[in-house]
């Protein structure tokens, strides 16, 4: 052969693994408001950074007419690039190539990509659209699915591995993503399920529809399985980029740091001279002194945080607690947050599993950890004693005590019983606690507690109700405030709420060098 018939043939090759499953069932992807393979990435990654491999990798099954329909990619397009300018790994499931199914080297490519982001430390991005296993390669199929769990559960911890789920995902495919840190959904288009619709219809004799099984709604609200949801795919691809501009490449290193210090300082210094009312003196009007009254929480992380730099993590499921990153002088930080317009604020098992996870992930890759309390309790009652709140609630005290990050807590109101030890109190390891002078620590509300500890003093009173009202100033002014808890050591500081973001930034500051030496073992064996 010579070079010209060569590059022909290279040429020809090329131009079929571009084409994909070819213009008509490209055209059907674009009908169904999808994006191809390729063209995601594209999107994903910065401008022209992409390099393919393995791009010529095919099926060798040539039976059950399969021969007719492989390409070269074998239904997944895999490489690396940049996303402002860090090197993250990506594969990417073609629906147009027999359906995106999972065969021997379509996992194969996808393993390898594994094992390439695991070597170069560098975040991995798996993009699903799949029919699930090949059924034409049978074993070979759910061999593949294996080697890829292996690879999730061996880079966990190590490398930042986000799962973006752009069509259906069924069967044990779901396992990869579940393994992941993070799962993208987009409404109408993504789709999670174990049984497909139609076998559950057959078995519960029930009409369900795929969104309704599977969809980008119920994993966010209901089952708590996806992380963040979008209207579009271009939307969702961004909220990729954004999520990993939050995150370190690996566990090696420290998060992003943007210089934005001397713009703080720049703004504040303004304001003074305008005579503007800062961001730290609106706590104030945002929480009210009355324990009763609820509040968004989320307006008080926002007048701590740089300038619009709060990114929520599963917003919209158990909504009594908020999780997500913000930035303090350009350094991330990891926000956990009772929710007391939601609930009051109570801890309940769903809950639960999403702070513990969340604080696991930030002590993963460095990333320091604030918690703001306002918490009553655990939430009572037998539907939560019946679906585990201790086992699911031990997962907050489990995570909190590992956790060797730096950790800081600022307790804001309510701070009760065993949530209130839950909520990285201080000998559970938090390194500074604050509180602001209208903290309330104790094992219950003083309502409770004079109930039971001056039930027969005030039932033996000509007056009971305002022995009652006596007992309760009383039982306030002995135990219901931030100063007898600092005056044990429990509290570090008492603070005023517009001194909040400095305190803070300065306990982070303190503590940005933190070293921790944990005990020697193979792991700890968290409650799952």
């Amino acid at each position: 052969m010579n070079w010209d018939e060569a590059i022909q043939g290279l040429d020809e090759r090329r131009k079929r693994a571009l084409a994909g499953g070819g213009r008509s069932k490209i055209e059907k992807q674009h009908q169904n408001g999808k994006m191809t393979a390729r063209e995601r990435i594209e999107m994903l990654l910065d401008k022209d950074t992409f390099v393919e491999v393995d791009g010529f990798v095919e099926s060798r099954i040539d039976d059950f007419d399969l021969d007719k329909r492989r390409v070269p990619g074998d239904g997944v397009v895999t490489g690396y690039g940049e996303i402002d300018g860090r090197v993250v790994f990506v594969s990417s499931e073609d629906f147009t190539v027999i359906g995106g199914t999972l065969g021997e080297y379509h996992s194969f490519k996808i393993c390898r990509i594994q094992d390439m982001a695991m070597q170069m430390k560098a975040p991995l991005i798996c993009i699903n659209d799949s029919g699930g296993a090949r059924i034409e390669e049978g074993i070979s199929s759910l061999s593949g699915y294996s080697g890829m769990f292996l690879r999730h559960t061996q880079a966990s911890g190590l490398i930042p591995q986000i799962a973006v789920i752009l069509g259906p995902c069924s069967g044990g495919a779901c396992y990869a993503p579940a393994i992941c840190d993070f799962i993208f959904m987009v409404k109408d288009i993504s789709k999670m399920f174990i049984t497909g619709p139609n076998v559950v219809k057959t078995v519960i004799n029930e009409e369900v529809s795929v969104e309704e099984l599977g969809g980008a709604k119920v994993h966010a609200e209901k089952s708590g399985v996806s992380h963040f949801t979008y209207d579009t795919e271009g939307e969702c691809l961004m909220g990729v980029r954004k999520l990993l501009s939050y995150l370190p490449s690996s566990n090696s290193e420290k998060p992003p740091l943007l210089n934005t210090r001397e713009r703080q300082n720049r703004l504040s210094d303004v304001g003074k001279v305008l005579g503007f009312r800062s961001k730290a003196h609106k706590i104030k009007d945002i929480v009210p002194d009355n324990s009763r009254h609820a509040y968004d929480v989320k307006e008080v992380i926002d007048c701590i945080v740089d300038e619009g730099s709060f990114f929520e993590v599963q917003k919209e499921f158990a909504m009594n607690g908020v999780i997500g990153w913000g930035r303090m002088e350009g350094r991330v930080v990891g926000f956990v947050a009772n929710q007391p317009n939601v609930m009051g604020g109570s801890l309940d098992y769903h809950v639960s599993d999403k702070i513990a996870r969340f604080i696991r992930f930030c002590d993963c890759f460095n990333i320091p950890l604030i918690t703001l309390v306002d918490v009553p309790a655990f939430l009572p009652g037998t539907a939560q004693e019946h679906n585990g709140i201790i086992r699911h609630g031990a997962k907050i005290l489990y995570a909190y005590s590992e956790a060797t990050v730096p950790k800081i807590s600022l307790i804001m109101r309510k701070a009760y019983g065993g949530a209130y030890i839950a909520m990285n109190s201080k000998e559970m390891g938090a390194d500074i606690v604050y509180a602001w002078p209208i903290a309330e620590i104790a094992v219950m509300g003083a309502d409770g507690a004079v109930n039971i500890a001056f039930k027969r003093k005030i039932k033996a009173a000509e007056n009971p109700e305002a022995m009652r009202q006596q007992c309760k100033a009383e039982y306030e002014e002995r135990f219901l405030n931030p100063y007898v808890a600092a005056a044990r050591g429990y509290v570090n500081e008492v603070i005023k709420p517009e001194e909040t973001r400095e305190a803070l930034i300065k306990a982070l500051h303190g503590l940005k060098n933190k070293k921790a030496d944990q005990p020697r073992k193979k792991h700890g064996n968290i409650p799952l």
